[in-house]
């Protein structure tokens, strides 16, 4: 992904200069970036920040392999790593990038990049600081690297070498949980909370300080092997609020503010100093169900929650017609594994009705956790939905939530809830097979289980073919959206930055925000 450039707080100076000087004569820019949440976690490892809001600002400190251009083709490029060449069906050679320097000065070294891919911080260990590895990263360094190993060649050289056949091993490189941190950093923290909560690696500004639920603020590193970042202090705060958030923006207290709803874009822009940004990502927004409960077990039941979705009339009611209804969980940039006609979900209140009728469900309520407007437009989306589905003859009730834990709390009263699936590579291994593979999200989580579905993705994740990895993909599809419904996808994401207009700044095709240079001026 990108190399992310964000929050930028004063420079720690080199040892020439003094650091009080050195400030002085720094005449970059100092920004505030008002954000809904800074993280979800009190950390930064983006293996267990493995979210939305954490997506925004884990770039600009460390960085992945591979590089992908999110302002444009959404393609990988070299980024840390040079080049890569696959050997067979179960490895990669990787070429590193010399004289990338960490942020505690160290150079990168093949050996920073295995341990960063090995149980000192992705797969957990028996002893020392990777024995206190959670068992969040764990799980997401499993899933996201199924039976991975590291084979050092050299000091700006190694093979990445899996248990089984890997058709997609080269382009999960790319994926975000696979960043890159210095091994002496590791070594030397004295448990693994305090390394996640500053992480050393090689990206445009180095972590200063880190208050859970409150702030993140970011420092410049002149030693970027990108270039001389072009921010000297980058500072998010979060700002639950939007309104605050606009008025903080249109104060001048904020250069940035975050994820603002479609409906509030013309009240921005009405000010000519100020102008919105943003557009579709590489997220899905959608419903998730919990097979368990009662009300859902029928499968009827579930098809009917998603038929009686007027998609069409949420995009162009609560997004201003600004996002879209995508052709199931995929997305046009995986190229050749994207099934371009399969179908949209389809709006059918005759057919959700019958389906109803037909289960024999009479009105008993069905539980809808929620948070109070994490994603854009959340909670009006959710009152909507709440009249759809009552016009379809089920009887949803909404429960506000505090937090994630609360959401995702097996019990029963977990039926239907929020969720979004953002993808880092240009392929559905992206996130299919971790969140509804066999030990994927969900089935970990024991809210949804189908055999059918574990082998589809496993011939995705396995399958050399082409032809047989496209069949499989079209079979998991089946299963997710029909004949076991796992989810209902409501629409694609969009994301909406405001800021200040004189800023030349371009926003992504994701949640993160990309501050190096080169994007960047006034």
């Amino acid at each position: 992904m990108h190399r992310r450039n964000l929050f930028a707080a004063p420079l720690l100076a080199p040892l020439a200069a003094p650091a009080l000087g050195r400030a002085q004569a720094d005449n970059r820019p100092s920004i505030t970036v008002a954000v809904q949440k800074v993280a979800n976690s009190n950390t930064l490892d983006i293996a267990r920040e493995n979210s939305n809001v954490g997506t925004r600002h884990f770039s600009c400190y460390t960085e992945p392999l591979v590089d992908t251009d999110w302002l444009e083709t959404l393609q990988p490029r070299p980024g840390l790593a040079l080049s890569w060449q696959r050997r067979d069906a179960r490895s990669v050679d990787v070429t590193l990038r010399p004289g990338v320097r960490f942020h505690n000065g160290d150079e990168m070294t093949a050996e920073d990049v295995a341990a960063s891919f090995g149980a000192e911080r992705l797969m957990g260990g028996p002893s020392g600081v990777a024995a206190r590895v959670p068992n969040e990263v764990r799980t997401a360094g499993r899933a996201v690297f199924p039976g991975l190993t590291t084979e050092v060649t050299g000091r700006h050289s190694l093979r990445f070498i899996t248990e089984r056949p890997d058709p997609a091993l080269d382009k999960r490189l790319g994926h975000r949980i696979g960043i890159v941190v210095s091994r002496r950093a590791i070594d030397e923290a004295p448990n693994w909370l305090s390394w996640a909560r500053k992480p050393i690696g090689t990206g445009p500004y180095r972590v200063a300080e880190f208050r859970p639920d409150n702030m993140l603020v970011l420092e410049a590193f002149d030693d970027y092997w990108g270039g001389r970042p072009p921010l000297r202090r980058i500072r998010f705060v979060e700002v639950p609020e939007v309104s605050s958030r606009i008025a903080g923006l249109l104060s001048g207290e904020y250069e940035f503010a975050c994820d603002i709803p479609p409906d509030q874009i013309s009240e921005i822009e009405r000010n000519r100093a100020f102008e919105v940004q943003g557009g579709l990502i590489a997220n899905h927004r959608f419903i998730t169900f919990d097979q368990n409960h009662p009300q859902l077990r029928d499968p009827r039941v579930r098809r009917a929650v998603s038929l009686a979705v007027d998609r069409d009339a949420i995009i162009a009611g609560l997004w201003a017609g600004r996002t879209e209804v995508p052709r199931g969980m995929q997305f046009p940039f995986y190229g050749s594994m994207y099934l371009a006609d399969w179908p949209k979900p389809r709006f059918d209140l005759a057919e959700a009705r019958r389906l109803v009728r037909e289960s024999g469900y009479r009105g008993e309520p069905i539980p809808y956790r929620l948070l109070n407007n994490y994603y854009t437009a959340q909670t009006p989306t959710a009152q909507v939905l709440v009249e759809m589905w009552r016009a379809a003859g089920l009887n949803v009730q909404i429960q506000m939530r505090e937090n994630w834990a609360q959401i995702q709390a097996p019990g029963p009263d977990r039926a239907l809830r929020d969720w979004s699936s953002t993808v880092f590579i240009a392929d559905p291994v992206s996130n299919m097979p971790s969140t509804w593979g066999r030990h994927g999200t969900y089935p970990a989580g024991g809210e949804w289980r189908n055999e059918e579905a574990f082998a589809a993705a496993d011939a995705l994740e396995t399958e050399m073919d082409e032809d047989r990895r496209r069949a499989a993909m079209r079979r998991l599809l089946t299963v997710l959206e029909h004949d076991d419904p796992a989810y209902a996808i409501l629409h694609q994401a969009a994301n909406f930055t405001g800021k200040r207009r004189d800023i030349r700044w371009r926003a992504a095709q994701s949640f993160l925000m990309d501050f190096r240079p080169g994007n960047w001026g006034v």
